[in-house]
């Protein structure tokens, strides 16, 4: 797999078969710490409730979180 000019790739058809992605689906992308990337076909309503339960620590601000994942 080559990337283009416009930093795009085309995924394989045998990889589009196995992640049951096809012509037109709409995907995310993520990158962990390890610069790993990860393409997810998106799916309605799968994240519904994920984070029920979780209490929100509200004594640490948005940079203050973000700092701390960049220095995991």
């Amino acid at each position: 797999m080559k990337v283009s000019t416009k930093r795009q790739i085309t995924l394989p058809v045998e990889v589009c078969s196995v992640a049951k992605i096809d012509k037109g689906d709409e995907v995310d992308t993520f990158v962990d710490r390890h610069g790993v990337i990860s393409i997810v076909k998106k799916s309605v309503g799968a994240a519904n409730g994920l984070l029920r339960g979780l209490e929100a620590d509200l004594s640490v601000n948005e940079s203050q979180s973000l700092q701390s994942a960049i220095n995991q």
